[in-house]
């Protein structure tokens, strides 16, 4: 089965990209949803106590480029897991 015939027989369940039956393979509904659950869990700490959060981006900024490197190293590592343990 080839792609453009997948894209035919894709069950329709697109809400925003009616139009486009690419979006409803790959899936774009659920990448919007994702990217707005990621907005709202990011934005509590700082609605919450912007004073704290203000405090922890100053101390992001004060860190050198190794310590930074390796957090985002094992935030991607960490998430790479979770999407392999969901699907």
């Amino acid at each position: 089965m080839g792609f453009w015939s997948a894209a035919r027989s894709a069950p329709v369940r697109w809400r925003v990209f009616r139009g486009c039956r690419l979006c409803a393979v790959i899936g774009v509904n659920e990448l919007l949803a994702a990217a707005a659950l990621l907005l709202v869990i990011e934005g509590i700490w700082p609605f919450l106590s912007p004073a704290t959060f203000r405090r922890a981006l100053q101390s992001v900024v004060a860190e050198a480029d190794g310590p930074l490197r390796l957090a985002g190293l094992v935030s991607m590592l960490a998430g790479v897991a979770l999407l392999y343990l969901v699907n």
